[in-house]
């Protein structure tokens, strides 16, 4: 029998691997306790840990500005619509059933702010532009912001495009299957491949079949863009069907994690994330201590995960930016695809989940090579935009993986959510994306007279 902690682990990683565990089971039951209280003891716990905040506090002060009111409307939106709502936007719902049974959701701004289409679901005649979150997120990450001048998909719709935004299956707006219970361990048994086998290309087909467009542009956050040059390396005819592929702090091979003990032990044994966490959905229980922590705290505990786990400050995103944005952070995800990436960290390389979970543990290494994605063959152009200042973006190494038309932009002292939600992305981010857009569909969706509500193009 082969066991793959063996060897691998040092003293210390073998006491952070019990703690860790406990960790866990500690964390595991109290969360199944918070399940069981009722509501106002919930708010009980809410309301003391705002006390016991503003208690040691010494930059609390009595009255909201209105920035915080808005900061506040943002964080207490409960979905996608009433974020768009609160601008002024008028959005639509879509589901496309994916060819192996998810029923994933689609959201669209179709018209400008304080406008309505009149006949929801068809054409609009205005050149289409796609948008795809990353890992734990779902596509309220792309309007969670303080003001509409920072949020793309806004921006967008006012340069007089068709936006549409995409969730993966299992998060919130796509957590069901016409196969499986989404209690089920079946439902959550996918990885990046079933992104780009399944998800990817056929919301490409549903939204190019809504609104009668041969191809349209595609702009993703973080996994978002790995699962586009995942999806565009194995499907050929998928290239004809994008026009352009603009990657915000794009991911492909990620050198690993800043916390070196954690980064250590993950690569020696990927698997050990099915110890942690088992083969269903990762950190559900995250939704649980949002609710029970007052907003600065719950933002004070995300800082200080992301400082520890990618050595990411923050600095470039608002405080009360994060107040409103954290809580639309988080979504479900399966265990499964953050273990494929643990694999993807362990090998160097961008692959396909390698499902020999005994081969990490071989004496004599393995008889074969997982397949790897073939991104070199990506014929879409592809616009990259990176954080000089990211620790998961190797550029150079990505570079040597994709196509020779790629073309790079580098955003001096960007991190990786600073692309998403930096205090200066309306004159850093925004118009990158927007200029791009424009001289692709120049050539992809006809003259600039296609865009009927015009358009005009950023300034640099």
């Amino acid at each position: 029998m082969v066991v793959p902690l063996i060897g691998r682990l040092k003293g210390h990683e073998y006491a952070a691997l019990v703690g860790g565990f406990f960790f866990l089971v500690f964390e595991t039951a109290i969360s199944f306790i918070i399940m069981l209280l009722p509501i106002p003891i919930i708010q009980w716990f809410h309301n003391h840990s705002r006390t016991l905040f503003h208690r040691f506090s010494v930059t609390h002060a009595n009255g909201k500005s209105e920035a915080e009111d808005v900061a506040d409307a943002i964080r207490k939106a409960k979905d996608f619509g009433e974020l768009c709502q609160y601008w002024g936007y008028t959005h639509e719902e879509h589901v496309v059933l994916t060819k192996d049974g998810y029923l994933l959701g689609l959201h669209r701004l179709p018209a400008k702010r304080g406008q309505r289409k009149r006949s929801p679901g068809t054409s609009t005649g205005k050149p289409v532009v796609y948008l795809h979150h990353g890992l734990l997120m779902n596509s309220e990450v792309w309007v969670c912001l303080t003001n509409a001048e920072r949020c793309l998909p806004f921006v967008l719709a006012e340069q007089g495009f068709d936006v549409w935004m995409g969730n993966n299956r299992g998060n919130k707006y796509s957590k069901k299957s016409v196969h499986h219970d989404p209690n089920s361990v079946k439902f959550w048994n996918y990885s990046l491949d079933d992104f780009a086998w399944h998800d990817i290309p056929d919301s490409i087909q549903y939204i190019l079949d809504i609104t009668m467009s041969s191809t349209l542009s595609y702009v993703g956050f973080s996994q978002g863009t790995a699962q586009a040059f995942a999806a565009l390396s194995i499907h050929p005819q998928l290239n004809a069907k994008v026009n352009v592929f603009i990657a915000l702090a794009p991911a492909m091979s990620p050198r690993g994690l800043a916390a070196p003990l954690v980064d250590g032990l993950m690569k020696a044994s990927p698997t050990l994330v099915y110890l942690f966490f088992g083969r269903r959905a990762i950190l559900s229980s995250a939704t649980t201590w949002q609710a029970i922590l007052y907003p600065p705290i719950f933002t004070s505990v995300i800082d200080t995960s992301l400082r520890f786990l990618f050595n990411w400050h923050s600095h470039n995103i608002p405080y009360l930016q994060k107040i409103a944005a954290y809580a639309h952070l988080y979504s479900l995800a399966s265990v499964k695809s953050v273990v494929h990436w643990f694999q993807i960290m362990r090998e160097g390389a961008f692959q396909m989940y390698d499902d020999d979970v005994s081969a990490f543990g071989s004496p004599g290494g393995r008889a074969y090579r997982p397949a790897r994605f073939p991104t070199k063959n990506i014929v879409t152009p592809i616009v990259l935009l990176y954080g000089d200042k990211d620790s998961l973006v190797d550029i150079q190494m990505m570079l040597k993986e994709l196509p020779d038309h790629t073309t790079v932009t580098r955003l001096d002292g960007y991190e990786h959510l600073d692309i998403l939600w930096g205090k200066d992305i309306d004159k850093d981010v925004i118009p990158e994306v927007v200029n791009a857009l424009k001289v692709y569909c120049d050539d992809s969706c006809g003259s600039p007279d296609k865009f009927k509500d015009g358009f005009k193009v950023f300034e640099r």
